[in-house]
């Protein structure tokens, strides 16, 4: 499965998020063959907890697919450049890929703010980012021209 592809599936996940009145951020994590291993959407306002992102429930999800902690040879894909937390959980996992599509202004930690996968922890994941950027960055623009006229 390609990184485009992969961001389809996470766009739709995200799409799911802005219906449910969620910010519209979706996550894939698939194995080395492409399999999705987990899905995750946005879900702060609906389960109102600050830790919801869509990056952890790809996460943990994957983790209970593959029975370990570790994804070590998986890719999480994701419509919006993770924040510090997501990032760290990549970071624990042993995530070694990820694909992004919209940058983050504010929280970025991929490189838009900081860049937490070059400092000195044990894991350093890649990062490709900028993935179906447009279509990641007009969706986040659409749904907050709805709740910020």
């Amino acid at each position: 499965m390609t990184r485009e592809e992969q961001m389809s599936l996470a766009l739709e996940l995200a799409a799911q998020a802005a219906q449910a009145g969620e910010v519209p951020v979706g996550c894939v994590v698939t194995d080395a063959e492409g399999r999705v291993l987990g899905r995750g959407r946005n879900r702060r306002e609906e389960r109102g907890d600050a830790t919801a992102h869509a990056e952890l429930e790809a996460i943990r999800q994957a983790c209970q697919a593959v029975g370990d902690w570790r994804l070590e040879g998986c890719t999480l894909t994701v419509t919006l450049e993770p924040c510090p937390m997501c990032a760290g959980a990549i970071i624990n996992a042993r995530i070694p890929q990820v694909v992004f599509g919209a940058r983050e202004a504010l929280s970025g930690s991929c490189g838009s703010v900081i860049d937490l996968f070059s400092e000195r922890y044990g894991h350093r994941p890649a990062v490709f980012g900028g993935v179906r950027e447009a279509e990641c960055a007009a969706l986040l623009r659409d749904f907050f021209k709805t709740k910020r006229p």
